[in-house]
């Protein structure tokens, strides 16, 4: 069996587990919803484990995993870091202000260029970027900033430093009965 469901058949509850056709948005039941948190925590959770925390087989529990997969609600896996480990203890919040002249992809092709960027939001209100950068120090957060102003198109920045970080990287779910 391929790995993508047919169109024709994508509303089919026989061939789909029950779930709607793809592209349209799903409502998640509790076994769905205690996979996805499972899966959030350890993403290497094996199937086994997974099938004893639903009451299900490991290869019903695979099965939802790859529909969850195909209907796009599970887009990928990935590595998390500790970025102090990796001696990258100060992050900041910025957010640009675009001049009159500027313009926004060039803006963002020129924002992709800095590593230190670890995350970019183009935003409706008076700023038109919000960025989270992770840093080495306080002047490597200044190096950062002077950079950021230097990128034509972009009038102003506005930074504010993270003291502590209580969670992050958390996916949000629809709330239940959604």
């Amino acid at each position: 069996m391929g790995s993508e469901i047919n169109p024709a058949e994508a509303t089919d509850p026989v061939s789909t587990g029950s779930l709607p056709a793809v592209g349209r948005r799903r409502r998640l039941d509790g076994v769905d919803r205690t996979i996805i948190e499972a899966l959030r925590t350890n993403a290497r959770i094996p199937y086994a484990d997974l099938a004893r925390l639903v009451g299900l087989s490991a290869p019903s529990v695979a099965d939802r995993v790859k529909r969850l997969e195909q209907i796009g609600v599970i887009t990928g896996y990935r590595v998390s870091l500790a970025p102090e480990a990796l001696g990258l203890g100060v992050v900041a919040i910025v957010g640009i202000e675009q001049s009159d002249e500027g313009d926004q992809d060039e803006i963002a092709a020129n924002l992709q260029d800095l590593e230190e960027i670890e995350d970019c939001w183009f935003v409706a209100g008076d700023e038109s970027f919000i960025l989270k950068l992770r840093v080495p120090d306080i002047d490597a957060l200044e190096n950062s900033l002077g950079r950021l102003r230097k990128i034509p198109g972009i009038s102003r920045t506005h930074t504010t430093v993270v003291l502590s970080t209580r969670f992050e990287g958390r996916s949000a779910l629809p709330p239940e009965g959604d």
